[in-house]
């Protein structure tokens, strides 16, 4: 492994503590006794919804796993998809199937909150 790989691969690693130690917050926020449906249907919008700059945790997860597909289809030896393609399909699930489903547990739980 050359040194810039090492030091990518340390930036990466780096970065990802850092987005786990949000993420735990995120949890405690939500194991808080005083949550109630209405505030638990506007967290589960900020996961998803592109509502603020820069948007929700799954599109901006959704834009990263991209890159990586993206960056796939360039290095792939074949050139046959083996690695991008399943990248790709991922993306779509985290924004497609996991943020639908972010939406319709929100709606469940506060219908009144649905921006107009």
């Amino acid at each position: 492994m050359t040194g810039h790989t090492r030091t990518r691969l340390d930036r990466v690693r780096a970065s990802l503590g850092i987005a786990q130690l949000a993420l735990q917050q995120i949890q405690d926020d939500l194991t808080a006794d005083n949550v109630d449906a209405p505030e638990l249907a506007a967290i589960l919008r900020e996961l998803h919804e592109d509502t603020d700059v820069p948007g929700g945790l799954l599109p901006a997860l959704a834009q990263l796993v991209g890159t990586a597909a993206r960056r796939a289809e360039q290095i792939e030896p074949d050139r046959d998809g083996d690695a991008s393609c399943p990248l790709h399909e991922a993306a779509a699930l985290l924004t497609d199937n996991a943020g639908q489903r972010l939406t319709w547990a929100a709606r469940a739980l506060h219908p009144q909150g649905d921006p107009a």
